[in-house]
């Protein structure tokens, strides 16, 4: 067998790990909130509460990034993603902090 018959065996094989590396924070979507998840709040307290959801959203985003790119030369070097088994895959995480924080926003514009 050949170089040029084998690179595509070796892709295809490849392609489950690569699969399952952490995702970009960019590409994960808000989990949805109800619509009157933060109706009780205060304008100011829905504001305050924003404002700390978007900080720590930002810090899950760079969580995420950092798994992201520990999982692409983890693959590179033994081509296994590692973040599923060191925990620092916060995708999850985002998810639900996006939604807060749509739902945040939501709630302060009809202040």
């Amino acid at each position: 067998m050949n170089t040029m018959t084998r690179l595509p065996a070796i892709a295809l094989a490849a392609l489950p790990f690569v699969a399952a590396c952490a995702p970009n924070p960019a590409s994960i979507a808000a989990v949805p909130m109800g619509a009157g998840a933060y109706s009780g709040l205060t304008c100011q307290d829905a504001v305050n509460t924003l404002n700390v959801e978007r900080a720590n959203l930002a810090a899950l985003e760079a969580r995420q990034r950092g798994a992201a790119t520990g999982d692409a030369f983890s693959v590179l070097l033994i081509g296994v993603p590692t973040s599923g088994l060191t925990g620092s895959n916060v995708a999850g995480e985002i998810g639900a902090s996006k939604g807060k924080v749509l739902s945040l926003e939501a709630r302060a514009a009809g202040c």
